[in-house]
């Protein structure tokens, strides 16, 4: 089945020293029976594989045992960080099959089967009594893009330009239909799963800093985040890094579509640092219909309507992608990526999201799902 792809993407502008031209990708894998596609619980193993093969890259536990976190480093161009995205997939692949087991790329498990324990650690535990049931069967698997920036001040007045942005990406990188053996009718049911911590969806608008904290604070002393690092916003300034974190796109099938999501995630973040510059001010958005645009983008992904936040209407959601990628063209032409991205998102529209090429191949049986999301499908 043909799929959308990067590999001949041309290098980006290599500028080391501006925050903004760094960022980096942080993906989450279910480890899976080879033959079932059920979830195991032995994602430790595989971790302790992965690393064995690699020091030096980030390979980390995820809340259950079933999951497996494989963090890049700060790149700066989409050739490096394409690069840092393969390898960490092929050697978890490796250590996947070393432990006869299979790695797959879903923002849900696809196939029936009981979910792994909660992970070793004091954190996990504690989210674990916080959420109690939220968690038991919380399989979620994310691709999330840190982009550098000056300063958490900068930071949280780039969120704010990004909120018409956020239902886009997410429609973009829909790829979790189904979920322990059922069709969903969902694009992206990982959204849904997540809306039922609280502090999910598009934050809140934020005049600084401080006042962000002071919220995040506040949510912590009520209890309702386990701490300062807990909340679950898709899009936020970074807990322990100089970035801003965008969770908002399901685990991609391929390295293209992780690496599209990357690149115009830091495209976006460049224009919103433009628009502060300029002195244009993010615009005021109804937090209802921000709630509203990102269940419709969960639930029809690409292929059905949005919500253009701004004018307050029901468009095609294609069409809200095609005027994201024109607000940040300026800086996708300076990388020298905006034919590349172009190029791939007409394939996303042509090809299907991950979610019509999880039910495209359903049709075909339960082999064929499974060889469909298998990530050393595409590195071996």
């Amino acid at each position: 089945m043909n799929t959308p792809a990067v590999e001949n993407a041309e290098p980006a502008v290599e500028r080391a020293t501006e925050p903004s031209r760094t960022f980096g990708v942080e993906e989450e894998f279910l480890v899976v029976g080879p033959e079932s596609g059920a979830p195991s619980g032995r994602a430790p193993a595989v971790l302790a594989g992965a690393a064995d093969l690699d020091p030096q890259h980030g390979f980390h536990p995820e809340l259950l045992t079933s999951q497996a976190e494989a963090a890049t480093g700060v790149c700066t161009s989409s050739a490096q960080l394409g690069g840092q995205l393969r390898s960490a997939r092929e050697r978890m692949s490796r250590a996947a099959h070393a432990e006869g087991l299979a790695l797959i790329s879903s923002g849900t498990p696809p196939f029936p089967g009981e979910p792994g324990a909660i992970s070793p650690g004091a954190r996990f535990h504690r989210i674990a009594e916080t959420y109690r049931a939220v968690v038991t069967d919380y399989q979620a698997c994310g691709c999330h893009v840190h982009v550098g920036v000056p300063d958490r001040e900068q930071a949280v007045a780039v969120i704010n330009h990004l909120h018409p942005w956020l239902p886009s990406l997410l429609a973009m990188s829909a790829n979790s239909p189904f979920h322990l053996g059922a069709d969903t009718g969902y694009a992206s049911w990982r959204l849904v799963q997540q809306t039922r911590f609280p502090g999910s969806g598009i934050p809140p608008r934020f005049r600084s800093a401080a006042e962000h904290d002071e919220h995040v604070a506040r949510l912590v002393e009520c209890g309702v985040l386990v701490d300062e690092a807990m909340s679950f916003w898709l899009a936020r300034p970074s807990a322990h890094l100089p970035t801003v974190e965008l969770r908002v796109a399901d685990a991609a099938t391929t390295v293209g579509e992780s690496l599209l999501q990357a690149v115009v995630t830091r495209a976006l973040v460049r224009t919103a640092q433009r628009e502060l510059d300029a002195g244009r001010e993010a615009p005021e958005i109804d937090p209802r219909l921000e709630q509203a645009a990102v269940w419709t983008a969960a639930r029809h992904g690409l292929d059905g309507p949005g919500i253009d936040l701004v004018a307050r209407r029901r468009v095609r959601s294609a069409e809200l992608v095609h005027r994201m990628i024109r607000w940040a063209a300026t800086e996708l032409e300076e990388n020298r990526e905006l034919a590349t991205v172009r190029k791939l998102v007409a394939g996303l529209l042509h090809c299907g999201t991950g979610a019509r090429r999880q039910r495209a191949a359903a049709a075909r049986g339960d082999r064929a799902l499974l060889a469909a999301i298998r990530v050393e499908r595409e590195v071996r």
